[in-house]
This record gives C-alpha cells, sequence and structure tokens, in this order.
C-alpha cells in the first residue's frame, strides 16, 4: 500500500515551486498562478530581496524589451537560441509584453534605438509591478531559501534547503539564471550543460592615448573583430571611449556574437574600425587633401576637415605621426594617407575583457535539445521545467534578454499550470 504521506501529497493541490526570484522566475510564477488560482505557487530566492537584475537594469531605468514586433526578425537578436526561440515568441512576443505590463498601470515608452523603457525611467516602476501582482495572485515569495540539492522522486521533487530542512512540489520551475547552482540542480535532474561563458562585456585595449579619450561617443562607427581561426565579425552602431578601452552597444553585440570564439582565444584579437563609417578609405583621403589645398597656412591641429571631436582629432595626427604644429600645406602626401588610413581601417590589439555590469549576461546553459520549447518541459525529467538565462539562450544587448525571460517565463508557467492528470507518467524519473 501506498504510505499515508505519498497518498496526502496526491490529493492536496498543484504545488508548485520556483526556483530563482529574477525577471523569468517571477513571470512564471505570475503565468502559473494567473492560469489557475488554485494552484499554490512558491518562490524561493537564495538573495536577501528578489529582482535585483531588474532593479539595476538600463541604469536603473530597466531596458524591459525591444520594439521590434516580428518574432522571426526578434529571433535574430539571439546569437544562441534564436531558433528554439521562434515558436515561443510567436506566442508571447514584445507587443504581448507591452499589453502585459499596460494592463497592470504601467505603461513603457519606445526610444530612438528600439529600446522600451517604463516611461517612468525608474525601474521600481516594474519591480513594484511584478511583486504587486505576484502577492495579489497569491504567490509565495521565500527570501534567503537556498535550494541545495533537488531529488526526483514519485508524484514530484524533494526540495532540499541550504542549512537543513525539506520541502516537495509537484512541479518545478529553474530560473536561477546563470548562478552555478541552478547550473547543479539541472545536471542533477539528468541535464547536460553547454559550457558557460560571458557574453555581453567591453573591451580593453592597451593604448593609453586612447584612454585620455574616455567619454567620447561615435554614433555610429563600424567594427571588425578578428580572432584566430575564426571568420571576422562585423558591427556598426554606437561606440564608446572608455578608460580601459572601447564598451558601447557596437562593442557589446560584438562580444555577444563573438562570445565562444573570444572565450576560446582567451580574449586576445584585432579590431578594426571605421571612426567615419559614412565614408571609404579613398573618401576621407580625398577630404583630407581638399583641405591641403584650402588650408595652406592652417595647422592640422586646429583645422579639421571632418566631424570629429577636436580631442579625437589631434589623438588621431599623433597616431599618424603628425606634428600637431605642420601646417597643411607641408603635410605630404603620404602622411595624409597615413591619417586617413588610421580614420578609416584603424588597428587595435584586444588585451581581454571588462565587464558590462549593468546587464551582466553569460552564453551557455542547459542544453536546448533537452527541452520542450512548446512547454519549457525537461526532456529528461517530467514535471522539470525552465525559464530565462538558465537556458543556453543569449540575446544582444537592447532588451533582448528581458525579453527571453518574459517569453520563457510566461509559455512555462502556463504549461506548469495544466492539471495533474494530463501529466506524464513519472516512473523511471531521474533522481
Amino acid at each position: 500500500m501506498e504510505n499515508s504521506l505519498a497518498q496526502s501529497k496526491r490529493n492536496c493541490p498543484l504545488q508548485v515551486a520556483v526556483i530563482g526570484g529574477g525577471a523569468a522566475g517571477f513571470f512564471g510564477a505570475i503565468a502559473c498562478a494567473e492560469a489557475d488560482s488554485k494552484v499554490q505557487v512558491t518562490l524561493f530566492e537564495a538573495g536577501r530581496s528578489p529582482l535585483t537584475k531588474v532593479r539595476i537594469s538600463g541604469g536603473g531605468r530597466c531596458n524591459v524589451t525591444h520594439h521590434c514586433f516580428d518574432p522571426a526578425l526578434l529571433a535574430q537578436h539571439y546569437p544562441r537560441g534564436g531558433r528554439a526561440l521562434r515558436g515561443p515568441l510567436s506566442r508571447f512576443q514584445p507587443q504581448d509584453t507591452v499589453a502585459w505590463f499596460k494592463r497592470r498601470g504601467v505603461t513603457l515608452k519606445t526610444e530612438a534605438d528600439g529600446r522600451m523603457f517604463p516611461v517612468t525611467d525608474d525601474s521600481a516602476t516594474i519591480v513594484n509591478c511584478l511583486q504587486y501582482t505576484a502577492r495579489t495572485l497569491g504567490v509565495q515569495v521565500k527570501t534567503r531559501a537556498a535550494i541545495a540539492a533537488v531529488k526526483a522522486v514519485p508524484d514530484g521533487f524533494q526540495l532540499q534547503f541550504k542549512g537543513g530542512g525539506k520541502g516537495f512540489c509537484h512541479r518545478l520551475l529553474l530560473a536561477t539564471g546563470s548562478h552555478p547552482s541552478g547550473y547543479k540542480l539541472a545536471q542533477a535532474l539528468g541535464h547536460t550543460l553547454i559550457e558557460p561563458v560571458p557574453s555581453l562585456f567591453t573591451f580593453n585595449i592597451p593604448e593609453p592615448a586612447l584612454h585620455q579619450l574616455a567619454g567620447i561617443a561615435f554614433d555610429p562607427a563600424e567594427l571588425k573583430l578578428t580572432l584566430p581561426g575564426e571568420m571576422p565579425l562585423s558591427q556598426t552602431g554606437p561606440l564608446l571611449v572608455t578608460h580601459w578601452g572601447l564598451s558601447g552597444p557596437a562593442v557589446l553585440k560584438l562580444s555577444a556574437w563573438g562570445a565562444r570564439a573570444l572565450h576560446k582565444a582567451r580574449y586576445r584579437g584585432t579590431l578594426t574600425i571605421n571612426w567615419l563609417p559614412d565614408l571609404n578609405l579613398e573618401q576621407i583621403r580625398a577630404a583630407l587633401m581638399q583641405a591641403k589645398q584650402d588650408w595652406l597656412k592652417r595647422s592640422l591641429s586646429s583645422h579639421c576637415p571632418l566631424p570629429l571631436p577636436k580631442r579625437f582629432w589631434q589623438y588621431q595626427l599623433h597616431r599618424a605621426d603628425i606634428p600637431p604644429d605642420l601646417t597643411w600645406g607641408n603635410a605630404s602626401k603620404k602622411a595624409i594617407s597615413r591619417l586617413a588610413q588610421s580614420l578609416s581601417q584603424a588597428t587595435y590589439p584586444i588585451s581581454g575583457k571588462g565587464v558590462f555590469k549593468e546587464e551582466f549576461v553569460t552564453c551557455g546553459g542547459v542544453n536546448l535539445r533537452e527541452v520542450n520549447f512548446k512547454t519549457l518541459e525537461s526532456r529528461c525529467c517530467p514535471g522539470l521545467y525552465f525559464a530565462g538565462e538558465i537556458l543556453d539562450i543569449d540575446g544582444v544587448t537592447g532588451g533582448f534578454n528581458f525579453q527571453s525571460a518574459w517569453t520563457t517565463g510566461w509559455l512555462a508557467g502556463q504549461a506548469i499550470a495544466q492539471p495533474l492528470a494530463v501529466q506524464k507518467t513519472v516512473s523511471g524519473r531521474v533522481g
């Protein structure tokens, strides 16, 4: 006969545990509770407070999503996982995210580059909305509740808490982001991992003279990344000079698309930059030669014929080995060619990576082949679901990573709330 504890578990309402109190975890918990009010949803967060990444994202404004409402185009912004997301994004895309928040009193606005933020420009608006919605739906949120181990048992999962204590749930949603503890739990339940490595980071450029220009921005600049044994990668977009090298959307997108190759190369490579992408080498050279004819007695340092910041122009003269007091009339064709080359095809060695702290993202995670993307349920362990960055999915900067969290969280939550009667037989589970 079945013991009384197991029998009581069968007879009680569906109990769902969500591990991870980030965007994906909260959205999954909310979606589950909305789909069936009888489901008992408990969210476990290891830290002192949930939604910390939401709070700091976008410089404290929270880049909620991106104004790209075509799922096919949207999927192209994910260096890893785009193909798997095509179906999910057709069911819950940025338009649905906008509508979801609007129904709860939060209006989003679109900026020139397509990024979407709350009109308040305050991430607390998003945090408060998620917490209030979860609370009104009866989702229990437990902080400082780290899960040390999970085991699949008949009818569900046994949870082992760090520091002692056990719990039980019928279904489990792992939404731990890129934290190693989440990967460990997934592996314990039979999953394999794609090695996690950093994505979305800045480039360290070992050139002190460039560092002196920190704060100067270009919109756009054209970048090409060359790594040993790899096809070159290119991006055009805003670029920011920093006190350690280069940052900005163009660099971050390059780091995302080249994440694995850069890791393999130990973050060493060559970056080629056209600081004036609207002009090619010959057009820049022609503009400089015209200045030589027009400004014979004027110095190069004080008269720039191109739309460049003065400090940057003077830096380029130094880089091209041109004396600052040289007059245009005395500038040789060879010197002008060096200058044109430095402006349109400048090469810089990459000596390492920085951290883009506001939107730290990792590529790698749970192997996507082991997940059913109609429901986000594990193919290895029935009753186990995934959402967010624990999966081998990552997007470029601009709201795409949050959209993946909303999409996978919503689909997982909806699927988890299905009646126990439709759950697959649990015999033969890992554990």
